[in-house]
Formats: C-alpha cells, sequence, structure tokens
C-alpha cells in the first residue's frame, strides 16, 4: 500500500457476525506498525447503528501477532485512546479484517483509563461460544493493554502524534 490510498476496515464479532465496518486512509508504517487514518466525517455503520465521526483519529495495526486494534483520536472525540481487543489484524490487499473480542481499554481525554465492556464479554463468551483460546488471548491482551495505556508504553506514549499530524495532511 502507498500513503494516501483508500482502505476498508471490516470488522466482526465471534462467527462471522457482523460488526463496525468504515473506510480509512493509508498513511504508512514505523517500528510499531501501518498507520491509518479517519478524518472527521468518516461514516462508521454496524447493524442496528452508525454514526459520521466529528473527530479524526489514527489507528495502528501493530506488527506481529498483536491482538489489539488502537485508534488514537483528537480532542473532539470523548476518548483520546481507545483500544479494541481483538484477534490478530490482517490485510487482504486494502481491505482490513479482525475479529472483535468485545473489551476494550479506554483513556479518556482527562486521563482516566478504564476496561469496558467486561460484561458483554461474559456474555458472548456463552452465547457466541468462544474457545478457550480466544478467552485467554482477549484476557491476556487486556491486562497488557492496560498497563501499557496507564503507564504511557510505546505505542501509548505520543508514537501517534506524527500520524495524526500526516492525518491533517492529508486530509486538508
Amino acid at each position: 500500500m502507498v500513503p494516501g490510498q483508500q482502505i476498508r476496515v471490516e470488522m466482526t464479532k465471534w462467527g462471522h457476525r457482523p460488526h463496525w465496518t468504515y473506510r480509512g486512509i493509508y498513511l504508512g508504517a514505523d517500528e510499531h506498525g501501518d498507520w491509518f487514518g479517519c478524518p472527521a466525517g468518516t461514516h462508521y455503520h454496524r447493524p442496528e447503528a452508525e454514526f459520521t465521526a466529528d473527530f479524526a483519529g489514527v489507528v495502528l495495526v501493530p506488527v506481529g501477532e498483536a491482538a489489539y486494534l488502537p485508534a488514537f483520536n483528537d480532542e473532539r472525540a470523548k476518548s483520546a485512546v481507545y483500544v479494541d481487543v481483538a484477534t490478530p489484524a490482517t490485510w487482504d490487499g486494502a481491505i482490513l479484517r479482525s475479529i472483535d473480542l468485545d473489551l476494550d481499554v479506554i483513556r479518556r481525554q482527562d486521563g482516566t483509563v478504564v476496561l469496558d465492556d467486561e460484561d458483554e464479554f461474559a456474555e458472548h463468551q456463552v452465547s457466541y461460544g468462544y474457545p478457550a483460546e480466544a478467552i485467554e488471548l482477549a484476557e491476556r491482551t487486556a491486562a497488557e493493554v492496560l498497563t501499557a495505556v496507564r503507564q504511557h508504553i510505546a505505542p501509548f506514549d505520543g508514537s501517534s502524534d506524527r500520524w495524526l499530524a500526516e492525518l491533517a495532511r492529508h486530509s486538508a
């Protein structure tokens, strides 16, 4: 992919259940992985819900087999950092796919860090039939990411700032 290229994100829930889909702009890569951006005005859609963002953000597709997708948002968003715990993301050309495993690590704009959707995760373990490996992966990843976000460990250390600036350049 080349910087400026349009990409599409297709998230599902376990069992190929549709979840969020949206478009973004590929921005480039660094030591942390691939980065893409979603300017203000990006439309997000899932069954029974949709919205158009009034904020901009960049998303990191981490190198290796990292089981999370972090979004780093500008000051207009409710959350400065929003991390979806998910299966390792894979590229299929310009389409990014991953399975959302419910748990989210959120750093609000005021700096408060929380683990969200533990109730949904518990419910879906039963109703979606998560295998033991997926449960363990989600729990381990959530704990690791929660620590990294709280302690501002890379890539949660401001590494996204240059990519937010790059998104602004592509969106102008």
